[in-house]
Protein backbone atom coordinates (compact mmCIF):
# COMPACT_ATOMS: atom_id res chain seq x y z
CA UNK A 1 0.00 0.00 0.00
CA UNK A 2 1.24 3.43 -0.85
CA UNK A 3 -0.18 6.15 1.40
CA UNK A 4 0.20 9.56 -0.26
CA UNK A 5 -0.43 13.25 1.49
CA UNK A 6 -1.48 16.20 -0.52
CA UNK A 7 -1.47 19.98 0.89
CA UNK A 8 -1.90 22.87 0.31
CA UNK A 9 -4.03 26.48 1.01
CA UNK A 10 -6.86 26.31 0.93
CA UNK A 11 -8.48 27.12 -2.48
CA UNK A 12 -4.95 25.91 -4.03
CA UNK A 13 -5.82 23.05 -6.34
CA UNK A 14 -5.76 20.01 -4.40
CA UNK A 15 -8.29 18.57 -5.33
CA UNK A 16 -7.97 18.61 -9.30
CA UNK A 17 -4.50 17.30 -8.35
CA UNK A 18 -6.21 14.33 -6.60
CA UNK A 19 -8.50 13.82 -8.75
CA UNK A 20 -5.82 13.40 -12.03
CA UNK A 21 -3.93 11.07 -10.10
CA UNK A 22 -6.87 9.18 -8.91
CA UNK A 23 -7.85 9.45 -13.10
CA UNK A 24 -3.81 8.11 -13.97
CA UNK A 25 -4.48 5.02 -11.92
CA UNK A 26 -6.65 1.52 -12.69
CA UNK A 27 -10.33 1.99 -11.44
CA UNK A 28 -10.79 1.41 -7.45
CA UNK A 29 -7.05 1.81 -7.18
CA UNK A 30 -7.23 4.64 -4.89
CA UNK A 31 -8.84 5.65 -1.84
CA UNK A 32 -8.97 9.25 -1.05
CA UNK A 33 -9.53 10.59 2.53
CA UNK A 34 -10.25 13.95 2.48
CA UNK A 35 -9.01 15.66 5.92
CA UNK A 36 -12.14 17.76 6.16
CA UNK A 37 -13.88 14.60 6.99
CA UNK A 38 -11.86 14.87 9.97
CA UNK A 39 -12.60 18.19 11.85
CA UNK A 40 -13.53 17.24 16.02
CA UNK A 41 -17.06 16.82 16.84
CA UNK A 42 -18.82 19.54 18.15
CA UNK A 43 -22.26 18.18 19.08
CA UNK A 44 -21.42 19.44 22.61
CA UNK A 45 -21.45 22.67 21.34
CA UNK A 46 -24.47 25.32 20.87
CA UNK A 47 -23.93 26.51 17.06
CA UNK A 48 -22.95 29.87 18.17
CA UNK A 49 -19.65 28.38 20.05
CA UNK A 50 -18.93 26.45 16.60
CA UNK A 51 -19.12 29.81 14.53
CA UNK A 52 -16.16 30.47 17.29
CA UNK A 53 -13.88 27.84 15.97
CA UNK A 54 -11.24 28.71 13.97
CA UNK A 55 -11.19 25.37 11.40
CA UNK A 56 -8.17 26.54 10.05
CA UNK A 57 -6.14 25.91 12.81
CA UNK A 58 -4.19 22.34 13.48
CA UNK A 59 -6.79 22.08 16.82
CA UNK A 60 -9.77 21.96 14.72
CA UNK A 61 -8.96 18.21 13.78
CA UNK A 62 -9.50 14.83 15.21
CA UNK A 63 -5.90 13.54 14.05
CA UNK A 64 -5.97 11.20 16.88
CA UNK A 65 -9.21 9.51 14.85
CA UNK A 66 -7.50 9.97 11.53
CA UNK A 67 -3.91 8.16 12.36
CA UNK A 68 -6.09 5.19 14.02
CA UNK A 69 -7.96 5.13 10.56
CA UNK A 70 -4.87 4.68 8.42
CA UNK A 71 -3.28 2.36 10.62
CA UNK A 72 -6.48 0.45 10.09
CA UNK A 73 -5.87 0.65 6.48
CA UNK A 74 -2.36 0.00 6.24
CA UNK A 75 -3.11 -3.51 8.01
CA UNK A 76 -5.95 -4.40 5.61
CA UNK A 77 -9.16 -3.35 7.67
CA UNK A 78 -12.01 -1.15 6.31
CA UNK A 79 -12.84 2.41 8.57
CA UNK A 80 -16.30 4.47 8.91
CA UNK A 81 -14.63 7.73 7.54
CA UNK A 82 -16.59 10.48 9.65
CA UNK A 83 -18.74 12.93 7.55
CA UNK A 84 -18.92 16.98 8.25
CA UNK A 85 -21.18 19.45 7.26
CA UNK A 86 -19.93 23.14 6.90
CA UNK A 87 -23.22 24.70 6.72
CA UNK A 88 -23.82 23.09 10.62
CA UNK A 89 -20.01 23.18 11.29
CA UNK A 90 -20.58 19.78 12.71
CA UNK A 91 -19.67 16.47 12.05
CA UNK A 92 -23.12 14.28 11.03
CA UNK A 93 -24.08 11.18 11.74
CA UNK A 94 -23.51 9.22 8.31
CA UNK A 95 -20.43 7.23 7.64
CA UNK A 96 -18.64 6.54 4.40
CA UNK A 97 -17.01 2.85 4.34
CA UNK A 98 -13.68 2.89 2.94
CA UNK A 99 -12.13 -0.48 1.96
CA UNK A 100 -8.01 -0.86 1.98
CA UNK A 101 -6.80 0.18 -1.03
CA UNK A 102 -3.02 -0.43 -2.91
CA UNK A 103 -2.88 3.75 -2.72
CA UNK A 104 -4.30 6.04 -0.09
CA UNK A 105 -4.56 9.66 -0.60
CA UNK A 106 -4.91 12.38 2.19
CA UNK A 107 -5.94 15.34 0.77
CA UNK A 108 -5.90 18.46 3.32
CA UNK A 109 -4.74 21.84 3.98
CA UNK A 110 -2.90 20.66 6.74
CA UNK A 111 -2.54 17.25 5.47
CA UNK A 112 1.35 17.59 6.10
CA UNK A 113 1.41 18.96 9.90
CA UNK A 114 1.13 16.31 11.77
CA UNK A 115 4.02 14.32 12.36
CA UNK A 116 2.86 10.91 13.22
CA UNK A 117 0.65 11.31 10.12
CA UNK A 118 3.57 12.75 8.36
CA UNK A 119 5.62 9.57 9.06
CA UNK A 120 3.18 7.21 7.52
CA UNK A 121 3.28 8.82 4.16
CA UNK A 122 5.44 7.49 1.25
CA UNK A 123 5.07 10.48 -0.88
CA UNK A 124 4.28 13.78 0.45
CA UNK A 125 3.06 16.56 -1.84
CA UNK A 126 2.52 20.54 -1.76
CA UNK A 127 0.57 22.08 -4.19
CA UNK A 128 1.40 26.08 -4.20
CA UNK A 129 -0.64 28.68 -5.73
CA UNK A 130 -0.34 32.42 -5.25
CA UNK A 131 -2.19 34.03 -2.73
CA UNK A 132 -4.55 36.17 -5.03
CA UNK A 133 -5.82 32.78 -7.20
CA UNK A 134 -6.81 31.02 -3.81
CA UNK A 135 -8.58 34.00 -2.43
CA UNK A 136 -10.30 34.14 -5.93
CA UNK A 137 -11.47 30.42 -6.23
CA UNK A 138 -12.36 30.51 -1.95
CA UNK A 139 -14.99 33.51 -3.03
CA UNK A 140 -16.32 31.33 -5.65
CA UNK A 141 -16.67 28.45 -3.30
CA UNK A 142 -17.72 29.60 -0.56
CA UNK A 143 -20.56 31.89 -1.63
CA UNK A 144 -21.90 29.11 -3.76
CA UNK A 145 -21.36 25.72 -2.20
CA UNK A 146 -21.46 27.31 1.68
CA UNK A 147 -23.60 29.72 1.67
CA UNK A 148 -21.43 33.01 2.71
CA UNK A 149 -21.41 36.27 1.35
CA UNK A 150 -18.72 38.02 -0.43
CA UNK A 151 -18.31 40.06 2.70
CA UNK A 152 -18.07 36.98 4.65
CA UNK A 153 -15.05 35.49 2.67
CA UNK A 154 -13.07 38.71 2.66
CA UNK A 155 -13.52 38.98 6.33
CA UNK A 156 -12.83 35.19 7.01
CA UNK A 157 -9.67 35.66 4.37
CA UNK A 158 -8.16 38.87 6.12
CA UNK A 159 -8.50 37.44 10.11
CA UNK A 160 -8.24 33.82 10.00
CA UNK A 161 -7.32 32.00 6.24
CA UNK A 162 -4.15 34.46 5.83
CA UNK A 163 -2.98 34.02 9.58
CA UNK A 164 -3.27 30.57 9.81
CA UNK A 165 -1.82 29.92 6.27
CA UNK A 166 1.76 31.93 6.96
CA UNK A 167 1.56 30.51 10.00
CA UNK A 168 0.53 26.39 10.01
CA UNK A 169 -0.13 25.39 6.42
CA UNK A 170 3.45 27.44 4.12
CA UNK A 171 5.89 26.03 6.48
CA UNK A 172 4.61 22.28 5.82
CA UNK A 173 6.13 23.07 2.15
CA UNK A 174 9.35 21.81 4.38
CA UNK A 175 8.30 18.58 4.24
CA UNK A 176 7.29 17.84 0.77
CA UNK A 177 8.92 15.66 -1.27
CA UNK A 178 7.53 17.28 -4.06
CA UNK A 179 5.93 21.06 -4.48
CA UNK A 180 3.55 21.95 -7.69
CA UNK A 181 2.90 25.13 -8.12
CA UNK A 182 -0.09 26.26 -9.29
CA UNK A 183 -2.30 23.28 -8.78
CA UNK A 184 -4.26 21.55 -11.22
CA UNK A 185 -3.30 24.18 -14.31
CA UNK A 186 0.54 22.87 -13.63
CA UNK A 187 0.10 19.86 -16.75
CA UNK A 188 3.19 18.90 -17.08
CA UNK A 189 4.18 18.84 -13.30
CA UNK A 190 0.76 16.83 -12.62
CA UNK A 191 2.28 14.44 -15.95
CA UNK A 192 5.58 13.78 -13.92
CA UNK A 193 3.80 13.21 -10.82
CA UNK A 194 1.32 10.34 -11.85
CA UNK A 195 4.78 8.58 -13.74
CA UNK A 196 6.13 8.72 -10.82
CA UNK A 197 3.30 7.26 -8.37
CA UNK A 198 2.70 4.88 -11.70
CA UNK A 199 6.41 3.95 -11.16
CA UNK A 200 5.45 3.51 -7.05
CA UNK A 201 2.39 1.28 -7.10
CA UNK A 202 3.63 -0.96 -10.32
CA UNK A 203 7.04 -1.39 -9.25
CA UNK A 204 8.90 -0.26 -12.91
Amino acid sequence: MTIIGIAGGTGSGKTTVVRRIAKALPPHYAAVIPLDSYYNDTTDLTPEERKQINFDHPDAFDWKLLTEHIKMLKEGKAVEQPTYSYIESNRQKETVHVDPKPVIIIEGIMALHYKKLRDMMDLKIFVDTDDDVRLIRNIRRDVVERGRTVDMVLDRYEKVLKPMHEQFIEPTKQYADLIIPWGGDNKTGIHILKTYIQGIVTGV
